[in-house]
């Protein structure tokens, strides 16, 4: 029997594929033989992260794309086709937490703009241009299609002086619910990947702090803090013919605080 987590042949694209949580997942996509198109702002990290894949044996390129913004996003897909003739995966892992903290009632209307353009929007950007080719691939006979969003405990669980953020990973999470419905006709899956607390070069100095280590770290079952390639493997299964009728549903990873 064939193996269904063998990924030889397609391409994902892993938006902030070159650090934390996005590389985990795209060095596990391409232990499973995918190939890779990292895409981030930052160049240097983009080159970092495409070395490492072509280490592990991989094909893999990068594009440096702003994902709030619709014509970067459009150019950086044009030249991924371009690269390998098809994408079968677009990953959206990018966005931000928001700048200043405190009350609600406080926070001033740019920063939930610019929140929910990072999150929102650029999701919308991403999963927008990888439909359409999905959808056009699918009506020549060729289906074939993963959308996966990572999102937050805090759209669910709430999070506080950072609603925010919560917000925004909320509405990626309805976003997501209802483009699986849209899109299952064309063989097209959507799903949502949720963490708890994730031990990342990026959370590295939340875990130093005492604050959070005496607050929030004993209730954290058996002290544990996720990593990377546990989203890796979920990454995987979902670009995998396994996950084929696996869609509309937010996959809760057991980093620490798990919500049902």
């Amino acid at each position: 029997m064939a193996n269904p987590f063998d990924l030889t042949g397609r391409v994902a694209v892993v938006t902030g594929g070159n650090g934390g949580i996005g590389l985990g997942m795209a060095e596990a996509l391409a232990n499973a033989g995918c190939a890779i198109s990292v895409w981030g702002r930052n160049e240097a990290k983009n080159a970092e992260a495409v070395a490492r894949l072509s280490a592990l044996g991989a094909r893999a390129e990068a594009q440096g794309v702003d994902v709030t913004d619709r014509a970067s996003v459009e150019a950086a897909f044009a030249a991924t086709l371009k690269a390998f003739g098809r994408v079968d995966g677009m990953i959206a892992n990018a966005g931000v937490t928001g700048a200043s903290k405190g009350p609600f009632v406080d926070r001033p209307v740019e920063d939930f703009r610019r929140v929910m353009a990072a999150n929102v929007e650029g999701v919308m950007h991403c999963f927008q241009v990888a439909a359409k080719h999905m959808i056009e691939r699918a009506k020549a006979g060729d289906a074939c299609g993963r959308l996966i969003a990572t999102s937050s405990v805090a759209s669910i669980d709430g999070a506080a002086f950072n609603e925010h953020y919560g917000a925004s990973k909320g509405a990626v999470n309805a976003m997501v619910r209802a483009l699986a419905v849209e899109l299952a006709r064309y063989g097209v899956t959507a799903n949502t990947i949720l963490p708890g607390w994730i031990a990342t070069d990026m959370t590295e100095a939340t875990f130093a702090n005492p604050k959070f280590a005496g607050a929030v770290t004993p209730r954290i079952p058996v002290r544990r803090f996720g990593q990377p390639s546990d989203f890796g493997g979920i990454a995987v299964y979902l670009m995998s013919g396994a996950s084929s009728y696996h869609t509309a549903q937010t996959l809760v990873i057991d980093g620490g605080y798990t919500v049902f």
